[in-house]
């Protein structure tokens, strides 16, 4: 997908086959990065580090509810996507740092825009919700 009509948001300049085919959703790298940062984790964990690294257990402390190993498999997939850096430090004894890539730290402009834009329309979902349950 490219934004080459002008006026057009990128997901809708490309049509979509009729059936979407499985193997094509599963190759998509937008399906693929939507399925990282929309995991319960992992925006908040690019959030922290956006602002400055830090060490395993400040993060893990940081994090009210993550367990050692959700943050560790959170953090692995981070690393693995080339979002966040591991870092052992020359320490007694040895210490864990994690920081945002270069590619990590340019996921933060398009989180931040969804996240403005969830601000800006909390009122909207909230009784849109409220509508459609009844309440």
């Amino acid at each position: 997908m490219s934004d080459t009509h002008t006026g057009v948001p990128s997901v809708l300049a490309y049509e979509l086959p009729r059936p979407v085919p499985a193997d094509e959703l599963a190759a998509c790298p937008a399906g693929d990065v939507f399925r990282r940062v929309g995991d319960k984790w992992s925006v908040l964990l690019v959030v922290l580090l956006g602002a400055r690294p830090h060490r395993y257990n400040e993060l893990h402390r940081a994090v009210e509810g993550i367990s050692q190993r959700m943050l560790t498999r959170t953090l692995r997939g981070l690393e693995g996507d080339g979002l966040v850096r591991r870092e052992v430090l020359p320490t007694v004894p040895p210490s864990v740092e994690y920081s945002l890539t270069p590619l990590g730290r340019s996921l933060l402009v398009p989180l931040s825009a969804l996240a403005d834009w969830a601000v800006r329309h909390e009122g909207d979902i909230r009784r849109a919700r409220s509508a459609s349950t009844g309440r």
